[in-house]
């Protein structure tokens, strides 16, 4: 694991955790952008829940797992995207049309690029699960 991007390898330890079948995964250390990223997933029926554990240092998610992932990962480099460019990174991400999700951040916060695309804002896909 790298200190250096700690969504890459809360998404790595997710995708593997599933792969093998686990119910549940603890990612650390913790950091607001992967808690948001969390919510997302969970908003879209991904994972059962998640809660956020201080254990005095940076503080830890212990996740709930579903099974629903077939695959999860971040997006590098992090690229911008319109209101209307969604579907361009759907393709190059995600394996069918309305198959999965992009994670996106905004001006308006992190969601789903199905939110993003409904409220007509922009901004850089980080992330994506299907």
């Amino acid at each position: 694991m790298t200190a250096n991007d700690p969504l890459s390898d809360a998404l790595s330890g997710l995708d593997n955790a599933e792969s093998v079948g686990h119910l549940e995964h603890t990612v650390e250390p913790a950091s607001n952008m992967v808690g948001s990223v969390l919510e997302v997933f969970y908003d879209r029926g991904y994972i059962d829940g998640f809660e956020f554990v201080d254990d005095g240092k940076a503080g830890k998610f212990e996740i709930e797992l579903k099974g629903a992932i077939n695959e999860c990962g971040p997006v590098n480099p992090r690229y911008s995207v319109g209101a209307d460019g969604y579907e361009k990174w759907e393709k190059r991400y995600l394996p069918a049309r309305d198959y999965g999700s992009l994670v996106v951040t905004t001006s308006h916060g992190i969601m789903s690029h199905y939110e993003a695309r409904e409220a007509g804002i922009g901004g850089q896909v980080i992330a994506y699960v299907y």
